[in-house]
């Protein structure tokens, strides 16, 4: 499994679009389901700061979601061009793969 995180700041006024755009049945996912290696996508609130959201984007491997972003690349950025204005900050947070500890239970597969 891999997962990448993005933190967004939320312009006022603009939530509902922004969750509907970015959530688990949102335009972005429904651009990911494109792919047979895209799992899902988590939309997460920031309690402690109005307007905070994260994304969670859930895909089998690195390396599928690098192929994806070659291949769509054009759709992916058009996407991107086109919700700029619900936004007043987003920033990437990282790319994650689960550790693997020597003598542990493997990691459930979703």
């Amino acid at each position: 499994m891999f997962v990448v995180l993005w933190e967004f700041e939320v312009k006022p006024g603009c939530e509902d679009r922004f969750e509907r755009v970015y959530g688990p049945d949102g335009d972005w996912a429904s651009l990911f389901r494109r792919d047979a290696h895209y799992v899902r996508t988590d939309l997460l609130l920031d309690l402690s700061r109005r307007g905070v959201y994260l994304t969670a984007d859930y895909w089998r491997s690195h390396a599928a979601y690098q192929a994806f972003l070659t291949a769509q690349e054009a759709e992916y950025e058009r996407l991107d061009a086109s919700n700029q204005e619900l936004t007043a900050n987003e920033r990437k947070i990282g790319a994650f793969e689960p550790v693997e500890i020597a003598g542990s239970a493997p990691a459930a597969s979703q």
